[in-house]
């Protein structure tokens, strides 16, 4: 499970980071490295969207 924990939160970070440059420059890396909505970038919105999901069972991990 440690290492399904790290990657999600790399998927996260990495999807908060997008979403900085986004929401600051009007820039979007993942668009800009794989196309926009590609079959590539649509993959990597669809890990970071369910990373999401899982980071929300990590509440019960910093509560114990």
């Amino acid at each position: 499970m440690k290492l399904l924990y790290n990657i999600v939160l790399t998927l996260v970070i990495i999807g908060a980071l997008n979403w900085l440059l986004i929401g600051l420059f009007k820039f979007d890396l993942v668009a800009s490295i794989f196309g926009a909505m590609s079959i590539f970038s649509r993959i990597i919105y669809t890990l970071v969207g369910i990373s999401g999901i899982i980071s929300i069972g990590l509440y019960t991990k910093i509560n114990e």
